[in-house]
């Protein structure tokens, strides 16, 4: 039987890890009433590449700091 503290404990690690808002900037489906203009595409395009920069540079030093 599992207890009111274990499963809030639970809930707080898969929210943690949840993709959340960056993980729908990178899946998210075509909307028709977006503008598709060049600029937009180009301005996510280089918001993504630097959200994965960024996640790879912290994952780079935490592995650093504990190897």
């Amino acid at each position: 039987m599992e207890t009111s503290g274990n499963t809030k404990k639970k809930g707080a690690i898969r929210e943690f890890f949840s993709l959340g808002e960056v993980g729908g900037y990178f899946f998210r489906k075509k909307d028709p009433s977006r503008p598709n203009d060049i600029n937009i595409r180009m301005m996510h395009g280089i918001n993504k590449i630097s959200i994965v920069v960024f996640l790879a540079a912290v994952i780079y030093l935490i592995v650093k700091r504990f190897i």
